[in-house]
């Protein structure tokens, strides 16, 4: 609810705060004394335009600052989604001379579209001027469904819907794979035979670059293996030779030193490995240079390099696109049977959202019937006899895109467009709530309609302003009745000029206007219960107030907390 509101330099409103209570607030004043700035100052908020001329002559800019308490658990949930904090919501908007505005929300800069997102819920106004909600068809499909209790179906159709969409689109994926899948198939032909034709094999490059490297250096490598020959095993001087002489004198010694002899053995053994040495090199060096084999590594390294930059990867990366390439193939050749199988689940799951659709159209169609009647019958209650409220449930435009049921389109909400339509006169032509010329007349609409939905629509604050425009006596204690039959459920704060509705407020304020240094200002003020009799004697009588008509107000409180404690009836089928 509305909790606060601070105004500064607005209009005829120099400084004020406001502290708003639960239920009917009413405010009442003198015509003229600026009753109406109150709407202007929560518009501001809610994020209407800013105009230069609502700045206070004199004053470099203008600020409205409304903190509001939230209680209602899906009000909150719906401020969660939108980013802002589910309990307490501070909006600011701050006008300047030249009709610039800056707008913020918890103390962070916003745009009035922000604003105006964050309040959707939070103030509904309804006036001669300006309805936020209501009004506006977007809104009245919830209505309808919250009123007959089809949030659950309609969930329902939504989950079908969802599943429609996404196997249409693995079709649509599908179609478009099959009809490229002859240009596709071949690239992926060729491709996987340039591979293939390869038949490339982890590893092998380093394996071909180090037996290249020694192809290309065989007569360095067999000139060092002659030499290392001749040094081990060949002539006089070779190594193996000296050590046999080495061992022959060890084993010599050794007839006067027996400790020698495993010294001989081990200097044996060195001369065995190294002229076992000297003959694997021997082997090697008659090996000598191949030019065939060093071509043929050549070529297959250039082959592979080749296949590396067609791939634009390493050798591991073709491997894996071979057998990429080999799953794709897999894949088209079974495309024709997948899209068959596709288009059957489309099928099914268009059968299973279009028969929940229907089913939920039906039920809203009956229900549209009870609330066009309910909010009739309140009009009838408000003075508007002749009124007749019509709840059109008519298909959704069909789409191009979409096959629809029956022909008309099929959203998450179904297959419905539903808005609130009146004839305000006997006989006229139901016509859009939005579009009903008379400001008194749309207030009252405007009130039947929210008293109907009162137990289901979001528990935000609504204000009304000239809702008792053209009706006085029996009709606006009625409408009194009315509003306060809504501010058992949530805040309301009406303006009204009849003593009859004022009475039924929970909370009073009163506008004054008064001249005080050449400058015009008007203020508001929350009233005692004394100032309050006196106030509503004012309504009735005029500006003389005695005895007689402070009795007929104290009367008009006492019948009015009469009828407003009276048992509720409830709306809702």
């Amino acid at each position: 609810m509305l909790s606060t509101l601070r105004v500064e330099n607005l209009v005829l409103i120099e400084r004020l705060e406001l502290t708003f209570g639960p239920g009917l607030n009413v405010l009442t004043g003198e015509t003229g004394a600026g009753k109406s700035i109150l709407v202007d100052a929560l518009g501001l908020v809610l994020g209407a335009r800013a105009k230069a001329d609502l700045v206070r002559a004199g004053a470099a800019e203008a600020a409205v600052e409304a903190l509001f308490t939230i209680e209602d658990p899906a009000l909150g949930a719906r401020l969660v989604e939108a980013g802002l904090p589910a309990d307490e919501l501070v909006v600011r908007r701050v006008v300047t001379r030249e009709g610039r505005s800056r707008g913020y929300l918890n103390g962070r800069l916003a745009t009035a579209a922000e604003l105006a997102r964050a309040a959707e819920w939070l103030v509904d106004i309804a006036s001669q001027h300006e309805s936020v909600a209501l009004t506006d068809p977007a809104t009245h499909l919830e209505y309808l469904d919250a009123f007959a209790g089809l949030l659950a179906e309609r969930g329902e159709v939504a989950g079908a819907v969802d599943a429609h969409r996404a196997a249409r689109a693995a079709l649509r994926e599908a179609e478009a794979r099959a009809s490229s899948r002859a240009e596709r198939e071949a690239f992926a032909r060729f491709q996987l035979a340039g591979i293939e034709e390869l038949a490339p094999v982890a590893g092998e490059e380093a394996e071909l670059a180090a037996e290249r490297a020694r192809l290309r250096n065989a007569d360095r490598i067999a000139s060092a293996i002659d030499r290392a020959v001749a040094a081990l095993d060949d002539g006089e001087a070779a190594l193996t030779d000296a050590l046999a002489r080495v061992v022959a004198d060890l084993r010599s010694a050794a007839a006067f030193d027996a400790s020698l002899t495993s010294l001989a053995d081990t200097v044996d053994a060195a001369r065995a490995e190294l002229a076992e040495v000297a003959r694997d090199l021997a082997r090697r060096a008659r090996d000598g240079a191949d030019p065939e084999r060093l071509s043929a590594i050549e070529e297959r390294l250039f082959a592979l390099e080749r296949l590396k930059r067609q791939h634009r990867g390493t050798l591991d990366d073709v491997l894996a696109a071979a057998a990429r390439l080999r799953a794709e193939l897999a894949a088209l050749e079974g495309s024709d049977e997948l899209a068959a199988r596709l288009s059957a689940t489309a099928e099914e799951a268009l059968l299973a959202a279009g028969r929940l659709a229907v089913e939920l159209s039906a039920r809203r169609k009956r229900a549209a019937d009870e609330l066009g009647a309910s909010i009739t019958k309140e009009l009838a209650a408000l003075g508007m006899g002749a009124a007749k409220v019509v709840v059109d449930v008519a298909p959704l435009a069909p789409d191009a895109d979409d096959p629809g049921v029956g022909g008309a389109r099929l959203s998450r909400e179904g297959v419905d467009r539903v808005e609130f339509l009146i004839a305000p006169n006997k006989g006229a032509e139901p016509r859009p709530l939005r579009r009903v010329a008379s400001g008194g007349e749309l207030s009252r609409a405007l009130l039947a309609l929210k008293r109907a939905l009162s137990s289901v629509a979001p528990r935000g604050t609504y204000v009304f302003d000239e809702v008792d425009t053209g009706v006085g006596g029996a009709v606006a204690a009625q409408i009194g009745l009315a509003l306060a039959d809504i501010a058992a459920s949530r805040q309301v704060i009406c303006i009204t000029h009849l003593a009859q509705i004022a009475a039924f407020g929970a909370t009073h304020f009163v506008v004054e206007k008064s001249a005080e240094g050449g400058a015009t200002t008007s203020r508001i003020t929350e009233l005692s219960e004394k100032q309050r009799v006196h106030e509503l004697a004012r309504m009735q009588s005029g500006a003389t107030v005695g005895a007689q008509a402070r009795r007929a107000a104290e009367e008009l409180l006492a019948g009015a907390r009469r009828a407003s404690t009276r048992p509720r009836r409830s709306s809702s089928p």
